[in-house]
């Protein structure tokens, strides 16, 4: 450990993997530690022992539940869009061939207490309650609108600045009611309130777009929504990265503690202490739960994981999300409901594991403010609910050379850990991130 680096890296969730397995395969010497014995950090799928250490003080899990070694319980619940950045990411680094992906079979809407597909085929639009009859002429004229549009073509633009007109003034345009722009910016877009109706309209059209996308993507393939996730949990999307960076000489410790972040005089980063050993490097790189003195609190999030003996009801499905808009339940953010099954190897046959997510409003029972999901969800033989607080790093890092990640929001998709890693990598090398594929036979050569 007593070495030069170029950079460390403090822990392994995923934004701390992906920028680990890029730095890496770029030529940078990397030591990423985690103070964990498992790859993931937040991001880590667990079995069931982990499951009731970190949750039920190291308790025995219940018999009924089956074997250990069948269950691989997210711990941050998303899935991810077939257009997503990630998923390019995944692909142009080769981390791909690491792992298998399944189609999400189905995704839904909470709307006037019931729930509906969200509609992922032309057909599917055309008949779905959740436009009205009178807006879908509209709405069919918003989607060739995104599908369409360049943004050096104002040919393509209709008068409109994504840039600069909000999304209120887009949805004027095309003259939408409430429960449509409910549908776009909530079912579509994967806003958590209602905020964003009055910031750029690019915030909201950028991921519709992306959906539109997936839609088609899954459409080609015959899948039941725009999702996919990986067989066996999440927690192997920041193993593959790491994978990747230790193809090309990245340095890993596991189960390392950090007992000193060492800075110079000037409070430059320049170290990083375990013990009686430093290693040394120009820049680190990790999450918020190193950085304390680093970080400002933004808010706080619930998560709950339901272990099941049923699917979903109404769901007929093996998998599905669901999306509680803020509106529907009387709320200031939407709830999101993930669920899998044995379909995507996260547990065994006969169960399911249903994980909610959403911002805490309140100092109250947790459990009072998802209980809309959880009357959604049906009966349930475990709950494991947790509240976590959300950090964002509190400067840029350029001037003490520490970068600091943010935290895992609410949202099921990763959109939000990507633009993070793009934000990260520009302010450490100060270029833009640019996907480049590396060779097929890069493992044998590096």
């Amino acid at each position: 450990m007593d070495e030069e680096y170029d950079v460390i890296i403090l822990g392994t969730g995923l934004t701390e993997c992906v920028l680990s397995g890029i730095l890496a395969v770029e030529g940078k010497k990397v030591l990423h530690i985690d103070r964990n014995d498992f790859y993931g950090g937040e991001c880590a799928s667990l079995n069931l022992t982990q499951l009731y250490q970190r949750f039920r003080n190291g308790a025995e899990a219940p018999a009924s539940l089956g074997r250990d070694r069948d269950y691989y319980i997210d711990l941050i619940p998303k899935f991810l869009m077939q257009d997503e950045g990630l998923i390019n990411v995944l692909v142009y680094t080769d981390v791909l061939r690491y792992l298998e992906f399944v189609a999400i079979a189905t995704s839904m809407v909470f709307c006037e207490g019931k729930i509906y597909k969200v509609p992922s085929t032309p057909s599917e639009g055309l008949t779905s309650p959740l436009v009205g009859f009178f807006q879908k002429n509209s709405a069919r004229k918003f989607i060739e609108f995104l599908l369409n549009w360049k943004k050096d073509d104002p040919k393509t633009h209709q008068g409109l600045d994504l840039d600069r007109n909000t999304m209120k003034e887009v949805y004027d345009h095309f003259s939408f009611n409430e429960d449509t722009q409910e549908f776009i910016g909530h079912a579509m877009a994967l806003h958590l309130d209602e905020k964003y109706k009055n910031r750029s309209a690019k915030e909201t059209c950028g991921p519709a777009t992306m959906y539109l996308r997936s839609a088609a993507r899954a459409l080609d393939r015959n899948a039941g929504s725009p999702y996919i996730y990986p067989q066996f949990g999440l927690g192997d999307l920041p193993q593959g990265f790491a994978r990747l960076s230790a193809v090309y000489a990245g340095t890993f410790m596991l189960n390392t503690p950090v007992d000193e972040i060492v800075r110079d005089e000037s409070g430059k980063f320049v170290g990083v202490r375990s013990g009686d050993q430093t290693a040394r490097a120009k820049q680190v790189i990790g999450d918020p739960s190193y950085f304390r003195d680093n970080v400002r609190k933004t808010g706080r999030v619930i998560r709950a994981i339901c272990i099941l003996d049923h699917a979903i009801p109404n769901t007929n499905a093996d998998s599905a999300q669901i999306i509680m808009p803020q509106r529907q339940i009387g709320r200031e953010h939407d709830i999101y409901i993930t669920c899998l099954s044995h379909e995507q190897k996260v547990c065994p046959q006969g169960r399911w594991i249903a994980s909610i997510s959403t911002i805490a409003e309140t100092t109250g029972e947790p459990k009072e403010e998802i209980a809309a999901a959880l009357k959604l969800v049906g009966s349930i033989e475990q709950i494991f609910v947790s509240v976590s607080d959300i950090y964002e790093p509190a400067a840029s890092g350029v001037d003490d050379n520490v970068f600091v990640s943010r935290s895992y929001d609410a949202t099921s998709h990763f959109e939000t850990v990507y633009n993070d890693v793009k934000d990260i990598y520009k302010r450490v090398t100060g270029n833009e991130l640019t996907l480049q594929k590396r060779p097929v036979n890069a493992e044998q050569e590096a």
